[in-house]
């Protein structure tokens, strides 16, 4: 076998000194260096931002939403969309294990793992889109893909479907990261609360806060805002467009009685909702931008703008024992698991 850089350097193709993820085009030949896993692909989880992007484009047409992901994975050797730079990630069975494979999770040729790391580093090659739903972020394929040395994975519990498996732990990082930030009597907002990483902030923002906190959820679909009252994951709920700023923002204040949150949570999957995050967080309060719709310049050079300062985080989808504490979530909460089956598990 040939040797690989532990960051998978050797398969970028252009431009060559970069790492996999800024890589405009990797080799995506399946035939594996010694420090790489080789994996059969059976479902992508296309990023949030990526998919609606995507879906947005085709006009909600599946035939062309399978040839434009096709496109994008015969240009670039990876699933990176051009317009929003994100990816997603899989699950699939281990094929084969380079011999200078060094990784702390045990695993073996046979055992079905899903990616920790992005699909826009991951080197993959489709075969066939065997399913594909508008209305589903999931993908259905025959393909490989390779894993590099430095690459995440967790190998797939036993007592979890594995779609509904992927679904949460594509968007791991965020619960875990609400644990890390929010603390008892804080005042929460998460920001589209209503989708699958939003469900999974507030229950665990509840979790957190205790009685004397507050979660508030800014959601636009009337839907998924009835789904979180219902679910009893926020103290309240706040119908309304993130990208109108000054809406959210009185509405907020309202609640908050004019000093902002302590912490904001943004998972929207649409550009333009930067500044409703950062005015509604209090000065030294902290924003976690977990869409990958946020736009960097706008958050730093808007917050100083208005003249906040605020700690403003950028989504960062692996913390350390991120994956088992969203798999506990799905384990502690009936109502979270039952939901996320309807959508994922067919």
């Amino acid at each position: 076998m040939k040797q690989g850089c532990r960051f998978g350097t050797h398969r970028v193709l252009s431009p060559l000194g970069t790492l996999p993820q800024p890589a405009q085009k990797l080799d995506n030949t399946m035939q594996i260096y010694d420090n790489e896993m080789l994996i059969s692909v059976s479902t992508l989880n296309v990023d949030s931002a990526s998919y609606t992007q995507i879906r947005q484009a085709c006009g909600g047409d599946a035939e062309k939403m399978k040839h434009m992901i096709l496109s994008i994975v015969e240009e670039r050797g990876k699933l990176q969309n051009p317009v929003t730079g994100s990816g997603g990630m899989l699950i699939g069975k281990v094929k084969a294990i380079g011999d200078n494979f060094h990784n702390n999770t045990k695993v073996k040729v046979g055992d079905k793992i899903a990616t920790l790391v992005s699909l826009s580093l991951t080197p993959l090659k489709i075969s066939s889109i065997k399913y594909l739903s508008p209305d589903s972020d999931q993908v259905d394929v025959e393909a490989e893909a390779i894993l590099f040395e430095s690459g995440l994975f967790a190998v797939l519990p036993e007592d979890i479907p594995e779609k509904l498996a992927l679904a949460v732990l594509d968007v791991a990082g965020a619960p875990a990261q609400v644990d890390r930030l929010v603390t008892e009597g804080d005042m929460v907002c998460i920001i589209g609360g209503g989708g699958k990483s939003g469900v999974l902030c507030c229950y665990q923002a509840m979790k957190n806060v205790g009685k004397y906190g507050k979660v508030i959820v800014v959601e636009y679909s009337p839907e998924n805002a009835r789904r979180i009252i219902d679910m009893h994951l926020a103290t309240d709920v706040i119908v309304a467009d993130a990208t109108n700023v000054m809406d959210v923002y009185h509405k907020v204040m309202a609640i908050t009685g004019g000093r902002g949150t302590d912490v904001t949570i943004n998972n929207v999957n649409v550009p333009s909702t930067e500044m409703t995050s950062i005015l509604i967080t209090k000065g030294q309060g902290c924003v976690y931008f977990f869409s990958m719709a946020t736009s960097f310049t706008k958050a730093a050079l808007g917050a100083e703008g208005v003249g906040k300062d605020i700690n403003l985080i950028v989504g960062n989808g692996y913390a350390k024992g991120h994956a088992e504490l969203t798999l506990n979530i799905i384990r502690e909460s009936k109502e979270i698991r039952t939901l996320f089956e309807k959508m994922y598990v067919k």
